[in-house]
């Protein structure tokens, strides 16, 4: 067949093997790509190559919302070396818009663009720089229109519709189109709650738009087939959702269209969306020839969408001895152009919007937008982070004003197992809030003023500032804050959720392998490590080999959610129990006349032998296998949930929840408003570290995202132009070494009982209390409220 005849370009993912004598769960064994990723010799997706590739160039908006009068690509065809030129009018197939929920972001603007950045035309040409010189020859005629970028301009009676004749399944339940989601959640009577608070207090919170800022940026190669497919190596998160959105754009079966996973430079939400997908494949197959696509960093920052910015009213009532009576709260997150994951986000921010806290009244509403803002999707934390960021502020607020110690607050309304979410949903499943406070409240303080070393000047790294050495010490102070914060895990509201696994056990060179594919992504979390270790505990064997993630195998489901290890991890050790017991029963059948423990012993699979639970060794797994193999394809799901009531917000949605608590210590130069984040320490229950080497470097990375959004991160979008503004790493600032600082992890092993090996999903969790941390430490310094991220100096000087 064709696509076993093809040209495999430079970079294909190989088979990834490890040898261990032991390496199962529960042990920190090595990532099998973690020395070629130090070495640099790791193949990403910009490093794919083939001999006769062509470059791909997107042409994009360079106004947020307008009219397409008319498009030239005269002189760009003209250019040598240019192959091809496509706009919407190009498109192959019926099917020209896509989309993870709602199919209504255009493969190319169709008469009227919608946001700064979208696309409009694709050039592919023999050369990058000929590909970008002819794209910018494109001549396009704008007619503006008038912009929608917030609330009040998005539900005003004129307000222009985003998208007008809107008929998906949303539009019904909101009362303005330009709403893409609306959830309420109302329980107990808030009004009768409120009577009995002894205190009230409310806060407005504004969250910005923070970017996932991964590193590798957005690329793939698109080879064309001669079946007249198309085989696309991409990194992304979530193959097979990128399979049935590419095929019905491109007018072809599922089945002719191959995608394999290439090497992923992070992601974080930031590929669960198509970005370059689509495009390099409409080129690949106008032109007959490969064609790679890799964005620059400028273009990275349009090509994919952003987290929410939101603007958050939050009222809460607490009693004199300090129980919390009720909450209302109200949340606009702004979804701009495109729906992405924005209904999904929606449902979060909503069932997460009291936090990890006993609240038997609230009242609840969760809007998500339409706008002519940059499109807004899945980022680590998922709506639960906006939402925890004005809780967790709340929650000080409340605090200060009953006279309460903050940890002791929170800890006295802190959930625990069998607490009732505002939802109706039971935690059937360790919740250790309070603890989790007081292991962060229980460690050492780091010692002040570590600038100061004996018989040297002041290490200004140690400073607010750091080496731009614009203070020495002078009106610093110091303030301590306190966060915690609670994630669901996995998808949620009735999505059928499940992943699959491929394992083949057999002999070679006398030695039993196991080989484990999935299409799960490996975008940095670690997973290809994670599933080797579950296929030698359940098969006992010590060489795992890990197939590259491809189509070819079952959907794992997205790399998001904090889902992979839960689900497609389940579906490893389902598959493999299956092959054990495969395995057993032909053994059964050769050996079982020789020993009556094959017949009635509980028999185990250890070093490369059955063995019963005694140690006695029956036979080894290479003598019963011989020359055959074992070869299951198995999918595995999660306990099922329901969607919330649209009206009531009530339902069982979520499969799993996921606690993480920090304290941050902070110095501020109150003066110049610079701060240095001195120690981020945090506790958090993962269920069961699989790995602690991984686990540990998950809660670390999740924190220092948190980190990033509380003092620096924020896309700025000009308000009069619904413009870009910082779309680079110059002016788009991210933590480096020198901004993280220490972070002390305390790991909980608190088993989930409905969870493969007890496991609770942690790639989140971490994100979401460790910038109400920050925050709140920044307040205590400087005594300001604060409502606003990220922190920028002008906010603690009063120089706004």
């Amino acid at each position: 067949m064709a696509q076993n005849t093809r040209t495999v370009p430079a970079g294909t993912p190989t088979n990834v093997t490890q040898k261990h004598t032991k390496g199962g769960i529960g042990e920190s064994t090595l990532r099998p790509d973690g020395t070629l990723k130090v070495t640099g010799e790791f193949a990403y997706s910009s490093d794919m190559w083939h001999e006769d590739m062509l470059w791909g160039q997107t042409l994009r908006s360079t106004v947020a919302h307008a009219e397409i009068v008319s498009i030239d690509i005269s002189e760009a065809l003209a250019m040598p070396g240019v192959y091809s030129v496509l706009t919407y009018d190009d498109l192959p197939a019926e099917m020209k818009n896509y989309g993870l929920e709602i199919q209504d972001t255009p493969v190319l603007a169709n008469g009227r663009v919608r946001h700064h950045g979208e696309p409009v035309a694709l050039v592919a040409a023999d050369h990058p720089e000929t590909a970008r010189r002819a794209a910018a020859k494109i001549k396009i005629d704008y007619k503006e229109l008038p912009l929608v970028t917030d609330e009040a301009s998005a539900l005003a009676p004129d307000a222009p519709l985003i998208h007008e004749g809107r008929d998906d399944h949303h539009i019904g339940h909101v009362p303005h189109p330009n709403i893409v989601h609306r959830q309420p959640i109302i329980r107990g009577n808030v009004a009768e709650a409120r009577k009995r608070a002894d205190v009230i207090v409310e806060g407005e919170y504004t969250f910005g738009m923070q970017d996932q800022a991964f590193l590798g940026p957005e690329s793939g190669l698109a080879v064309p087939a001669e079946d007249g497919g198309v085989d696309l190596y991409v990194a992304t998160q979530w193959l097979h959702s990128d399979l049935k959105q590419i095929a019905p754009v491109l007018g072809l079966p599922e089945e002719k269209v191959r995608m394999t996973l290439s090497g992923v430079g992070g992601a974080f939400g930031g590929r669960e969306d198509i970005s370059m997908q689509i495009h390099a494949c409409l080129l690949a197959l106008a032109t007959n020839k490969p064609v790679k696509i890799v964005y620059n960093r400028f273009e990275s920052f349009f090509g994919h969408v952003h987290r929410h910015p939101a603007k958050l009213w939050y009222e809460h009532g607490a009693t004199k001895d300090g129980k919390i009576t009720h909450m209302k709260c109200r949340i606009v997150l702004d979804g701009g152009a495109y729906a992405s994951a924005s209904p999904a986000v929606v449902g979060n921010a909503s069932s997460l919007s009291v936090g990890p806290y006993v609240v038997e009244d609230v009242d609840i509403e969760a809007i998500a937008l339409y706008t002519n803002n940059p499109p807004c999707g899945a980022m680590r934390g998922f709506g639960a982070v906006q939402a925890c960021f004005a809780y967790e502020a709340q929650m000080d607020k409340l605090a200060a004003k009953l006279g309460m110690d903050p940890v002791e607050f929170r800890q006295l309304n802190a959930m625990e197992m069998g607490t009732i979410m505002p939802t109706g949903q039971v935690v059937d499943s360790p919740a250790p809030v309070a603890e989790l406070l007081r292991r962060v409240k229980a460690r050492p303080l780091p010692p002040e003023r570590q600038w100061e070393t004996a018989g040297e000047g002041a290490d200004v790294r140690a400073l607010p500032g750091g080496l731009s050495n614009t203070t020495h010490g002078e009106g610093v102070v110091r303030g301590v804050g306190y966060a915690v914060g609670i994630k669901n895990v996995g998808f949620s509201e009735g999505f059928d959720d499940y992943s699959t696994a491929r394992v083949r056990l057999e002999v070679i060179n006398g030695e039993p392998v196991a080989m484990v594919h999935t299409a799960m992504a490996e975008v940095g979390q670690g997973g290809v490590t994670v599933h080797a270790q579950i296929a030698r505990t359940e098969l006992g064997v010590t060489q795992v080999t890990i197939h590259p993630a491809d189509t070819q195998v079952g959907s794992a489901g997205s790399t998001s959610a904090s889902r992979q290890t839960y689900m497609t991890g389940g579906a490893v050790k389902n598959t493999c129990e299956a092959v054990r017991e495969a395995l057993l029963e032909m053994g059964r059948r050769k050996n079982g006349s020789y020993h009556p423990a094959w017949a009635h012993a509980e028999l185990l699979l250890e070093g490369g032998k059955v063995v019963t639970d005694g140690g006695e060794v029956l036979a080894d797994i290479a003598d019963i296998l011989e020359d055959e193999a074992i070869d299951l394809e198995l999918e595995f799901r999660h306990r099922p949930t329901v969607a919330f009531d649209l009206v009531t917000g009530q339902g069982d949605g979520h499969v799993q929840y996921t606690f993480a608590a920090h304290r941050a210590v902070v110095e501020v130069d109150t003066e110049l408003g610079l701060v240095k984040v001195v120690e981020l320490a945090t506790a958090q229950d993962v269920g069961k570290a699989l790995n602690m080497l991984s686990v540990v470097g998950q809660i670390q990375g999740g924190t220092t995202q948190g980190l990033g959004v509380a003092v620096m991160e924020e896309i700025i979008v000009d308000p009069k132009t619904a413009k870009v503004r910082n779309p680079s790493f110059t002016d788009y600032l991210i933590p480096t070494i020198l901004d993280t600082p220490t972070i002390p992890v305390d790991v909980l092993e608190l088993a989930d009982p409905n969870a493969p090996y007890g496991l609770r999903g942690l790639g989140e969790a971490p994100t979401l209390s460790s910038t109400p941390a920050v925050l709140a430490a920044i307040r205590a310094a400087t005594g300001l409220e604060l409502n606003k991220t990220p922190i920028r100096p002008e906010a603690l000087t009063g120089t706004l």
